[in-house]
């Protein structure tokens, strides 16, 4: 059989994904702070793009760069493009930019006023104090901390070596864990700092009397027992033999089978497990030297009378403009044609498209967060109670975008609301049946739940089965099993490990 060849030609359509549609997807996805980090890499590798304290917004319109779509604007500018720039040019206003409102009238309002934090003092003085970040200092890690303290101590040449072995092998909770190695660590660190044993008994016992207590223990056996030994307790005999002895019943709370086994009065055991929440199983933790995360919400939710306005937190994005001197340049014709002036055009056409997908971010954001307003009012309005199911496809459906860029707008980003600060993602949620013919969205059920168990008797804790009868008394059907998935996503343990004695 003979194999023919032939040419034929194929007409079809396909979405291109541009650099410069690329780069407004990414944009669209970044939060705020990650967006200005992104920034200020821009305008530091960009010579056209700069930054100003006035409040001027780009002349985009007087470039001729058309609307950007994130979705379906593939197209590229010409490789001449060379923008018109007129002296005079009048300031860029976006098409779909909200309208305007009588902000002077709004700060004044009660509503405002309700938002901001308690005034105390005289404003003048208040004024005048040092900001909070004066007083900041440099934190140190538990190496550091530790550190500073063996310095104190009189160590020779061996004993310091095996000291810092010491520290240097200590996890951030404060424990000495060689992963690698099975057995006594401190058996491999001796070996690798080439000193006796018992020297280096005598070293960790050393850096385990240092501040904080518990560090540089081998297990959780050890780090309590070595903080028990500070505590001025009758009780610490008792609790130190029933550390040794049934530390697994310990951390299950078993309290009556530890008093059966020590054969001790459950009154006593009760006692011991009061003073074990003194101590510290992970004394490292307050010198891990990681810093609490900062929420910046990207855009604030205020209540406005009966209405709901939208404030994006812009602080920063506006105030992009293209470089006086080189617009000249450009104007004038005083660049030569070649590689300076290709240079300079594609750097123009940088900064432009770069600006222009800011203003596209930022009106996609105020878009799709008023659109959940519109799902979300008895949430702003009540609570998380009164959160209702929602999925991508609402949102997309009702503001004329596709289901990809809405979850891109909402990816990590924050909203402030009237009942606190979540994230866009937090108002997607599943449905689930009540007995009304209603749904609810789970993270409604999830408050419920987390409102049971904390009015829950600590004596007597609500079982799995206890807590779906109780939800379904309050007309929402759902299962065992779903009741433990929250459970455990709540991080809330189950019945037998929340029983209290006291």
């Amino acid at each position: 059989m003979a194999i023919e060849m032939r040419q034929s030609l194929k007409l079809s359509q396909q979405l291109v994904m541009t650099p410069q549609l690329q780069q407004a997807i990414k944009l669209l996805q970044l939060s705020y702070p990650e967006l200005l980090e992104q920034l200020q890499e821009e305008i530091e590798q960009n010579p056209i793009l700069e930054a100003t304290e006035e409040k001027t917004e780009t002349e985009l319109d007087n470039y001729g760069v058309g609307e950007l779509s994130l979705e379906a604007d593939t197209q590229e500018l010409p490789q001449d493009f060379e923008p018109p720039v007129p002296e005079n040019a009048p300031e860029y206003t976006a098409e779909d930019n909200p309208p305007e409102m009588d902000w002077d009238a709004f700060l004044n309002s009660d509503q405002f006023r309700e938002t901001l934090p308690e005034e105390k003092g005289n404003h003048a003085e208040q004024d005048a104090s040092p900001s909070f970040e004066t007083y900041l200092v440099k934190s140190t890690n538990l190496f550091e901390h530790l550190l500073a303290q063996v310095r104190l101590i009189r160590f020779n040449d061996a004993e310091l070596r095996i000291a810092l072995l010491i520290l240097g092998n200590l996890n951030d909770d404060g424990y000495l864990v060689l992963p690698t190695v099975e057995g006594d660590p401190l058996i491999a660190l001796a070996h690798e700092a080439d000193v006796p044993l018992g020297l280096a008994e005598r070293v960790l016992q050393c850096i385990q009397r240092l501040e904080p207590l518990g560090c540089a223990a081998r297990d959780l056996q050890e780090c309590l027992l070595l903080q028990l030994r500070t505590q001025p307790s009758s009780k610490t005999r008792l609790l130190g033999a029933i550390i040794k002895r049934h530390i697994k019943l310990l951390e299950t709370g078993n309290l009556p089978a530890i008093a059966r086994e020590m054969k001790v009065p459950l009154a006593e055991v009760i006692e011991c497990s009061k003073l074990l929440k003194k101590l510290n199983p992970k004394p490292g933790r307050n010198h891990s030297g990681e810093d609490a995360p900062h929420i910046t919400p990207d855009v604030y939710i205020y209540k406005h009378g009966d209405n709901y306005t939208i404030v994006l937190n812009d602080n920063g994005l506006s105030k992009l403009r293209i470089s006086n001197t080189y617009r000249h340049a450009l104007q004038q014709g005083d660049l030569a044609a070649g590689s300076t002036k290709n240079f300079v055009q594609e750097k123009l056409k940088s900064a432009l498209w770069l600006i222009r997908s800011i203003h596209q971010r930022q009106r996609t954001i105020h878009k799709v967060t008023e659109s959940l307003i519109k799902f979300q009012r008895e949430f702003l309005e009540k609570g998380v109670g009164y959160l209702k199911p929602l999925i991508l496809r609402d949102i997309a459906e009702d503001i004329g975008m596709h289901e990809s860029t809405i979850s891109r707008a909402t990816t990590n980003k924050y909203v402030h609301t009237p009942q606190g600060i979540f994230e866009l993602k937090y108002f997607f949620n599943s449905s689930i049946a009540s007995s009304a013919g209603e749904n609810l969205a789970s993270e409604a059920v999830k408050n419920h739940l987390r409102q049971l168990v904390a009015e829950e008797p600590p004596q007597k804790p609500h079982s799995d089965q206890k807590l779906v009868e109780l939800l379904q008394a309050k007309g929402i059907d759902i299962a065992r099993r779903t009741i433990a998935k929250y459970r455990e996503m709540l991080g809330i343990l189950p019945s037998s490990k929340r029983k209290r004695y006291f």
